[in-house]
């Protein structure tokens, strides 16, 4: 108990008296400084006395599906500086292979007693995935935000990029090179931002007067892998555009391209999607669809803020535009 005391007073920076105050629920201290206390509880992992367990944590859970992919990282910088800002502590919960799973990390925040819990990228956008920790979230009333499209029947507040909006980018601009045969690299057949991608695509050929067909379209796990894996099979098909529908994807492509001796974008052009970090730095600088990812991370923070005040929340999307950055791995079509 000594020790506890001594921990989390250091953690404050108040007297272990005052820590002492709060944990036995005494008058004396103000709310500011116990919910500080309270908080350096939940984050040296100590469980609260029976008579606060009630009360929820000033700790947020950051629930994310990888640190690979630089988009990721970025979000989570966003999002737990807005909440720091807010007096909310994020706990930032990674998914690895053979690691905790979503449901997992659910579950423990649970305990934890958290505000809220905003997923950024997750299962919430795969259709064949499991669905049943965000029901018993909704359950417990527990406020939750999702940065990506969700399938439907997930009543959460949403942000997300418009999905349509960056393929029509990303096509059009090929088209107006001079690029009738494009390609397209996606997700999984049950992710849904992928899905919306695919029928954004189909739209834009059609508008066109060009048609999509099904051996253009290819699908990937997201990772650079997986986009040279897809990229190639388009390019045994004659393509001389790829749009992709993240950037390691699009990495993955121009790797692609050159272990077919192809140069880019002289031979073939390449659209990347997220305008994550670096890609300036690749060879040649990736020309990619950006999301607004400043915009999108603090407004997932005051639609949570909103649910943890009790104040009206819409459910729904709130879609943001995304804009097309035009840099060195497109140009038109080698001459026939």
């Amino acid at each position: 108990m000594t020790r506890r005391l001594a921990q989390v007073a250091k953690k404050v920076g108040v007297s272990e008296a005052t820590v002492s105050r709060v944990l036995n629920g005494k008058p004396g201290v103000s709310e500011a400084t116990r919910q500080s206390v309270l908080t350096a509880l939940d984050v040296l992992g100590y469980e609260r006395p029976t008579q606060l367990r009630g009360e929820r944590a000033r700790l947020v859970g950051l629930v994310l599906p990888e640190l690979q992919n630089p988009i990721f990282p970025a979000f989570a910088e966003v999002i737990g500086g807005a909440l720091a800002q807010q007096g909310l502590t994020p706990v930032l919960c990674t998914q690895t292979k053979g690691g905790v799973a979503e449901a997992d990390y659910v579950h423990l925040l649970l305990q934890q007693q958290v505000s809220g819990v905003v997923f950024a990228g997750g299962l919430f956008a795969q259709a064949d995935a499991p669905h049943e920790h965000y029901r018993l979230l909704a359950e417990r009333k527990v406020p939750v935000v999702l940065v990506n499209a969700p399938i439907e029947g997930l009543d959460f507040p949403c942000v997300a990029c418009d999905d349509a909006v960056a393929v029509e980018q990303a096509w059009r601009h090929l088209a107006s090179l001079g690029h009738e045969r494009i390609g397209l690299v996606i997700g999984p057949a049950d992710h849904i931002p992928s899905r919306r991608k695919l029928d954004a695509a189909r739209v834009a050929v059609q508008n066109a007067g060009l048609s999509l067909p099904d051996e253009f379209v290819q699908r990937s796990i997201f990772s650079l892998e997986g986009g040279q894996a897809a990229a190639a099979r388009l390019l045994e098909r004659g393509v001389t555009g790829i749009v992709c529908g993240s950037d390691p994807l699009a990495l993955g492509a121009i790797r692609a391209a050159r272990r077919r001796g192809l140069t880019v974008p002289a031979d073939v052009s390449v659209v990347g999607f997220d305008d994550s970090a670096f890609m300036t730095c690749t060879e040649p600088p990736l020309s990619t669809v950006r999301q607004p990812i400043e915009a999108m991370g603090r407004a997932a923070v005051d639609l949570l803020c909103a649910q943890i005040e009790g104040s009206h929340s819409p459910l729904g999307e709130l879609l943001f535009e995304p804009e097309l950055v035009v840099r060195g791995s497109t140009a038109p079509p080698p001459a026939r």
